[in-house]
């Protein structure tokens, strides 16, 4: 099942924001060009109240992101206490409805969960949220939302991979040390906000791979197969929630890493059969048209959709429509034509091995 809100079609964090581009909503349109979304497999976002962020976020915290949306604007006190209309959390027209919609979606995932099977929500991965204060262009935290209602519903054990080019540092916080959460971020070393050291565990729970600039698809498979699988496996969980972030891939603007869609398609693929319980969210990035053909491709593989080799016209449409920006590059004319890139291979550099090599020991 495909989850999403016409919401993000509309709203935007505004003109020279990084979130000012289309992502969810190019999914859903290209998904719909493509025929993958027939009736029964697409269900609409709820909106999450307030009660409900309040299993996770400070009551006041919330009151204060949905006060800031009614008068449009950010008080001092906003500012100081719970970062609300900064430069990198501002206020826009949606602030509070736009994150309680994501977590809206991530929360009926969980519930619909219940008795197994596999859910995509695009919207969703805002890893960065945390309790009573927005953090990194996440106002809400999605995951932990989510993963608290898995566990509601009777999934105990949890394996939560995070393949997104920052450290989930806000899902850290709510699981570190939790013996029945199985917590693992690849990311890039040295990139904000700075956490996730390889020797950061977390209470025993957390394996923690910061990779260096140009990660590429060998690497990946390599961390897949020596990390993230025998982990995940060897956990054995009641579910397996990743958050599959775009800003890895090669086009993206605020990362150095050079991975291809086809290795977040993997990494989709490798841990469908781990648990009962599957749910892929969304996550960073900010190409428009790396992320929206890296998403689609997601639901095209949990699907069971055939990718074809070049795109039918309506859904070339799709990704000639989209907007352009002042002082980004015009996409590569395969961006334009095809949802798969060209794979990026490569070597598989020495600090990857050696710290594969520190994580098995643990």
């Amino acid at each position: 099942m495909l989850i999403g809100s016409a919401i993000y079609a509309r709203s935007s964090y505004g003109g020279s924001h990084p979130l000012r581009i289309p992502r969810v909503s190019t999914v859903m349109d290209l998904s719909a060009a493509m025929g993958w979304v027939p009736p029964g497999r697409f269900r609409t976002s709820p909106r999450a109240k307030p009660a409900a962020l309040a299993l996770w976020h400070d009551p006041a915290y919330i009151a204060a992101l949905q006060a800031a949306e009614a008068r449009g604007h950010a008080t001092d006190e906003d500012r100081a206490r719970f970062h609300l209309g900064t430069v990198s959390n501002p206020v826009f027209p949606e602030v509070f409805r736009r994150p309680a919609t994501s977590a809206g979606g991530a929360m009926l995932a969980a519930e619909l969960l219940r008795d197994g099977g596999v859910i995509h929500v695009p919207a969703g991965g805002t890893h960065h949220g945390l309790p009573a204060r927005a953090n990194g262009f996440c106002y809400t935290n999605d995951p932990v939302l989510a993963m608290l209602v898995l566990r509601r519903g009777g999934a105990r054990r949890i394996a939560y991979v995070d393949i997104d080019a920052h450290h989930c540092d806000g899902v850290e916080h709510a699981f570190a040390g939790d013996p029945e959460t199985l917590l693992i971020s690849v990311h890039e070393e040295g990139r904000w906000p700075f956490s996730g050291l390889l020797e950061d565990t977390g209470g025993g729970n957390c394996f923690n791979l910061p990779v260096p600039r140009g990660f590429n698809d060998t690497e990946m498979r390599a961390v897949l197969d020596r990390l993230i699988l025998p982990r995940v496996a060897a956990f054995r969980p009641d579910a397996v929630v990743l958050q599959c972030g775009a800003d890895a891939l090669l086009e993206d603007p605020l990362s150095r890493l050079a991975l291809s869609n086809n290795a977040h398609w993997a990494v989709v693929a490798a841990l469908r059969p781990l648990g009962p319980r599957y749910l892929v969210l969304g996550g960073g990035g900010y190409d428009p048209w790396s992320v929206g053909r890296c998403w689609t491709g997601v639901w095209a593989t949990l699907a069971g959709e055939e990718i074809p080799d070049r795109l039918p016209l309506p859904a070339q449409a799709v990704l000639q429509a989209l907007p352009r920006f002042r002082g980004r590059p015009e996409p590569a004319p395969h961006m334009l034509t095809t949802l798969r890139d060209a794979p990026r291979e490569g070597p598989v550099r020495a600090e990857i091995r050696d710290r594969l090599a520190v994580l098995a020991r643990r």
